[in-house]
């Protein structure tokens, strides 16, 4: 859930090994590095809370970070951010086309993949997904953003998953649309749960 109170709320579930992240978190994460005792871990941990402080200038007003296991050995790590931006234009459907659009003309696009998604609640969604190539980053990455828009037509969310491990990108792609049909914009518990989409999500790189 967005917790700014000048915004919209907004209800969303992440699948199991996503893990809320944000640059409140920096004693902690700066502890942690301490513990390990590596100098390394505490200036890449340092540099990403950094960068989420960046993107909190951005219009982003949630993170989490993703730790996936990896066979044989290893973990897959994924960075997921919701952008919920205020815009101008009264029409639902044309604030999602320009902001897909405006999405999948970035120069950044290696490949992708581009389509629209059905939401129960019938409000437009588009999603675009595949590789990127990011200036002064040697390998390519892998991103899925969604773009949507809140029901009372004055913002739009944007919902984005990025990963360096791009062998999961049809997983990732799978990821993201559910938490897309995760999204809710009055509080879940006021009414009787579902399990739509639940297991879906939760098998993704189990």
């Amino acid at each position: 859930m967005t917790q700014q109170n000048s915004l919209p709320p907004v209800w969303f579930r992440l699948p199991a090994g996503f893990h809320d992240i944000g640059p409140s978190d920096r004693a902690a994460l700066k502890a942690f590095a301490e513990a390990l005792g590596s100098s390394d871990a505490q200036q890449e941990l340092s540099q990403l809370i950094d960068g989420l402080e960046e993107l909190a200038d951005h219009d982003v007003v949630h993170t989490a970070i993703g730790l996936h296991p990896e066979e044989p050995v290893g973990v897959a790590t994924s960075l997921f951010a919701l952008t919920l931006r205020p815009v101008q234009q009264p029409n639902p459907r044309l604030t999602v086309a320009r902001a897909a659009l405006a999405i999948a003309r970035s120069s950044l696009w290696t490949s992708s993949i581009r389509r629209f998604i059905d939401l129960a609640s019938g409000l437009p969604c588009c999603l675009i997904a595949g590789t990127i190539s990011v200036p002064n980053v040697e390998h390519r990455l892998f991103q899925a953003r969604v773009a949507t828009v809140h029901p009372e037509g004055l913002h739009l969310l944007v919902l984005d998953l990025i990963s360096a491990s791009i062998q999961h990108a049809d997983a990732y792609t799978d990821i993201l649309e559910a938490v897309a049909h995760t999204t809710l914009f009055s509080d879940p518990e006021a009414s009787a749960p579902t399990a739509s989409g639940t297991s879906r999500i939760l098998e993704v790189l189990s």
